[in-house]
């Protein structure tokens, strides 16, 4: 465990780091979301604790996570994913994402940010569609299951009843436009094939835009895992400094990167403190 001194060694090198830069990439996991009180996933005993009833079936998230689900059980592909849809709509994000928008405001060339939550949260909480990758998709958009097109659209019309001791949809599933058959979230999940990344790589072409010509960069990454790597691996591929915090899985490699061993809200509070 770090000593007092060593915390306050970490969060000043990291208020330093960012009083250098002139941009901000801000890499994000579930770990963003935990201090908002959304459940966290890690492990089977995460989901079954909040899904018991998923628990009872001994379905693991990689197994209702998939779009399979949606052929076999579609009622409870849907009471899962229904029930996220509902509680994302219902859930206020935390004091940090309002932190981090007033760090990046302070920057020359602000932030974007690089996501693997699909909870919408980011731009609920004031940052722009424009600045926003979420590499996994968002539960507030739509596609076809098959799919029959490419087209994807809002959720905004959906608003599931689930019955949540059974994870069942009662109300009627959202349906494609074009074909009528049954729609899903335009999410990437497990075994998937049929994930419609348009709207991913236009925002990723966005990003590729925004970083062009950046030269004093940073990435604060907060509460990415090593389970599921992609958010983690993009903010090292970056060839800028890091800032990883994580109260579990917060090791870094390089000298130049920062480790601060807590949780999102508290680590971006630290660093609000410290200066920024």
């Amino acid at each position: 465990m770090p000593s007092a001194e060593s915390f306050s060694r970490s969060i000043a090198r990291a208020a330093q780091l960012l009083a250098e830069a002139d941009a901000l990439i801000i890499t994000a996991g579930a770990g963003m979301g935990v201090d908002s009180g959304l459940p966290d996933f890690r492990g089977e005993a995460g989901l079954w604790r909040a899904y018991p009833a998923l628990g009872r079936a001994r379905l693991r998230f990689e197994e209702i996570a998939d779009p399979r689900r949606f052929v076999d059980k579609p009622r409870l592909a849907w009471g899962f994913y229904g029930h996220r849809l509902n509680l994302y709509r219902a859930t206020a994000p935390h004091d940090g994402f309002r932190i981090l928008r007033e760090m990046a405001a302070r920057l020359p060339h602000g932030a974007f940010v690089f996501t693997s939550n699909v909870d919408g949260h980011f731009q609920r909480a004031g940052f722009g569609e424009e600045s926003v990758v979420e590499c996994h998709g968002s539960i507030h958009w739509l596609q076809c299951l098959r799919p029959c097109d490419d087209a994807i659209w809002p959720a905004t019309a959906f608003q599931p009843e689930i019955n949540e001791d059974r994870c069942e949809l009662l109300s009627a599933p959202p349906l494609c436009p074009r074909c009528h058959e049954l729609a899903r979230p335009n999410i990437l999940m497990f075994g998937d094939w049929n994930w419609n990344d348009r709207r991913q790589r236009e925002q990723m072409a966005r990003f590729n835009a925004w970083r062009a010509g950046k030269r004093r960069l940073v990435v604060l990454e907060i509460g990415t895992g090593r389970a599921i790597p992609t958010v983690r691996r993009f903010g090292e591929a970056q060839d800028c400094p890091l800032i990883r915090i994580n109260p579990r899985d917060g090791e870094v490699e390089r000298g130049e990167d920062v480790s601060l061993p807590m949780n999102g809200l508290e680590g971006i509070r630290a660093i609000a403190a410290a200066g920024w």
